[in-house]
């Protein structure tokens, strides 16, 4: 394999982290100016394709970070916008000579917006509604100018409440017939205490809404314009504050370490929502979820009290090193109070890695491997990471005589490049697998050259338009290899792109200012080995089957600014002519898929949500609220067809789990209700008739025809 596996491109960052940059430091000592301009020139020197800072490019900053802070329209005024596009083709010129103006404008504006706002959906919500009246709401809000007035704004805001409580009325109407049909003797409430209920559910709603609001601080609306600036280069380019790339770390490795629980502020209580199974509270038992936390302590030093602060920062204090002592003070569900000495590990998040099932069909045993991301502790590879969890879970397949394999790499979004090499690996004996193009620098094939084919047989993958980058590597390899029948939707989501992370502390010799976060950019493009990049197109599937994303606009070519679509010459590589006959199945695959009732109902589904998807104004008049919900339930009761579906087939965990799920309900749970789903899955189900189809050359598996692409 290629050493240059490696997230950060440390050659390259050597090189300006050893220069000066006493410049920005000694002329900005505010830490956004410095933010600001530190990546600006990480961007200018990385990016695969840096992009002119112009006026185009300033017009696009204001689009991103205006229509980002208030998407509804229902804070600015048109003279806001007036004033603010006076910056418009200006923004550019202020990034070059690192002034922040205009944010210290927009920022302020938006802030007494905010507060205004606050008295005015009180005001609103104070006043009833007439459901019978006549009137429409735009929810497409692009197509909303910006309210001239505050009359203006404040009948927007009614509109938009208003449409909130119809739903709520609506709900409670049908509770109270329920209940009158349950009870002849229970009066019902009438419609004005209804529709009073309604507006103090929506009040109590946006309360709720403004108390996140108000947790915002200045540092974090930076942080939006900040990535209003870097997304413009391409929207995979981001900038993590310090809290976004620790959690950007967790979920690619899939382990944290702290106490075990996902916490959830609510008002200002600090709620317990879910253990993880494993960690160090599901391992005590004393704490449950709906549990509040009021207080926490350092291994016996005086607690800090956490009612009202932000949920971030209570995290914070919450979470620690392995080994470390944590002490919480707990209200439980019952009300009572309960000090709880939790000694923090490392927990591991399930649901990250992963996880592997047997099919029996007739005499045959099959193995599908459900990978939710390609994942990697970027500190240490040795670590545990998708491709040494898909070897091992292989050799055990093999040990329980699996005849066939399905790779379900469905909504997977990617993760590391080096495991995609590795695991593309596993099934053939040696050859290229991707290339990588760094900017107009010469092009790196990236091989797997270690001679080891852990198995050689039938392989089916299973993709979705939520496939994306290294999950698109690695079908475009087995399907140029002829290795894999790829099942799945038209095309993959559409991500060609390699991107890196850089530290921002380490382009300064020192900060005053702390963590300075980090910068996810685009370094590199990557191309299948017959030449073609899956940037924007994606990869097309072999037996192209309809799913509920068929006709959703979220591909990478529905984001701003993709890159383009290019080639670059083949590779040499050598398919794998270990099937007899790969064409027929493929073709047989189809004719079943075309004929297939079940297949047919999902696609009369997915265009009846595009069709929601594209509707772009609601009634607020209560009857023809009344007839849409009719029509949505009986569509969703038409649709639950597809959920009734019964492909015959069983699952089951493999039999060295068995031991370890007998001991955790809540996994063996999980577990049981993933084989479920995928027995009603008729995606699943082809592809095991697929492998049923799919016939080796055991005389000479491995016997090679030379070809260039």
């Amino acid at each position: 394999m290629k050493k240059n596996f490696i997230l950060v491109c440390s050659v390259v960052l050597f090189a300006f982290v050893s220069c000066s940059f006493t410049k920005g430091i000694s002329e900005t000592s505010d830490k956004d100016k410095l933010l600001l301009e530190l990546i600006s020139y990480v961007l200018e020197r990385l990016h695969f394709e840096p992009t002119a800072v112009n006026d185009t490019f300033s017009e696009r900053v204001y689009d991103n970070f205006i229509g980002g802070l208030d998407p509804m329209k229902r804070y600015f005024l048109a003279a806001d916008l007036a004033l603010f596009e006076e910056y418009k083709t200006q923004i550019d010129d202020q990034i070059k000579g690192i002034d922040i103006s205009f944010f210290n404008l927009v920022h302020e504006r938006l802030i007494y917006r905010i507060d205004e706002s606050k008295d005015l959906y009180k005001k609103v919500l104070n006043t009833p509604y007439d459901f019978s009246e006549t009137d429409s709401l735009v929810v497409d809000y692009d197509l909303l100018p910006y309210a001239q007035s505050k009359k203006e704004l404040e009948a927007r805001w009614r509109a938009q409440l208003k449409y909130v409580s119809l739903g709520t009325y609506y709900a409670s109407k049908e509770n109270e017939a329920l209940k009158v049909a349950e009870d002849s003797n229970y009066t019902p409430k009438g419609m004005e205490v209804l529709e009073s209920e309604a507006r103090a559910k929506t009040k109590e709603s946006l309360e709720e809404y403004f108390d996140f609001v108000a947790d915002l601080e200045r540092k974090d609306w930076f942080v939006q314009y900040l990535n209003s600036i870097v997304e413009t280069y391409d929207p995979h380019t981001f900038y993590f504050a310090p809290e976004e790339k620790d959690r950007f770390d967790m979920g690619m490795s899939g382990k944290f370490e702290g106490i075990g629980a996902r916490l959830q502020k609510r008002k200002d209580q600090t709620k317990i929502v879910e253990i993880i199974s494993g960690g160090p509270v599901w391992r005590d038992q004393r704490i449950e979820v709906g549990d509040e936390i009021i207080k926490v302590g350092q291994s016996g030093e005086d607690p800090v009290d956490i009612v009202g602060m932000r949920l971030d920062d209570a995290i914070k204090l919450i979470k620690g090193p392995k080994g470390s002592l944590v002490d919480l003070t707990v209200k439980k569900v019952d009300g009572t109070l309960e000090v709880i000495s939790i000694t923090r590990d490392v927990v591991k998040l399930e649901e990250t890695f992963a996880k592997t099932a047997t099919v029996n069909q007739g005499e045959y045993k099959y193995g599908l491997i459900n990978l939710p991301k390609f994942y990697v502790d970027f500190e240490d590879y040795n670590e545990r990471n998708a491709a040494t969890d898909i070897a091992a879970e292989l050799e055990k397949l093999k040990a329980e005589g699996a005849q066939g394999l399905i790779l379900d790499l469905r909504d997977n979004g990617g993760g590391s490049l080096k495991t995609v090499v590795d695991i593309a690996g596993l099934f053939i004996k040696d050859g290229p697998v991707v290339q990588v193009k760094t900017g107009q620098e010469k092009i790196e094939l990236y091989e797997d050259t270690d001679n080891r084919l852990v198995w050689d047989g039938p392989l089916v993958i299973l993709v979705n338009e939520l496939s994306a980058s290294a999950s698109e590597i690695l079908a475009a390899a087995m399907q140029d290899y002829k290795r894999a029948v790829v099942i799945g939707s038209k095309q993959t989501f559409g991500k060609g792109t390699v991107q890196n992370v850089v530290p921002l502390n380490n382009i300064v010799r020192s900060s005053e200012f702390g963590d300075l976060g980090a910068l996810k950019l685009t370094t590199q493009k990557f191309y299948r080995i017959n030449g073609g990049s899956t940037q924007l197109k994606g990869v097309m599937s072999d037996v192209v089957v309809p799913d509920k994303y068929s006709y959703m606009d979220i591909g990478e070519r529905d984001l701003d600014h993709p890159m383009a679509w290019d080639k670059i010459p083949a590779a040499e590589y050598t398919p794998w002519e270990g099937y007899i006959d790969f064409e027929s199945t493929i073709a047989n695959s189809k004719k079943r898929m075309a004929a297939n009732p079940q297949l047919k109902l999902i696609e009369e589904n997915a265009k009846w949500l595009k069709s929601q998807q594209d509707n772009n104004k609601v009634s607020l008049l209560y009857e023809d609220y009344v007839a849409e919900v009719k029509l949505d339930k009986e569509k969703a009761a038409y649709f639950k067809q597809i959920t009734k579906y019964d492909s015959k087939l069983t699952f089951q965990s493999l039999n060295v789990e068995k031991t370890m799920l007998a001991q955790d309900a809540e996994l063996r749970e999980k577990r049981d209700r993933w084989h479920r789903d995928l027995a009603k899955d008729v995606y699943v189900e082809e592809a095991v008739n697929v492998l049923q189809d799919l016939k080796i050359r055991f005389t000479n598996p491995l016997k090679l025809a030379s070809v260039k692409g």
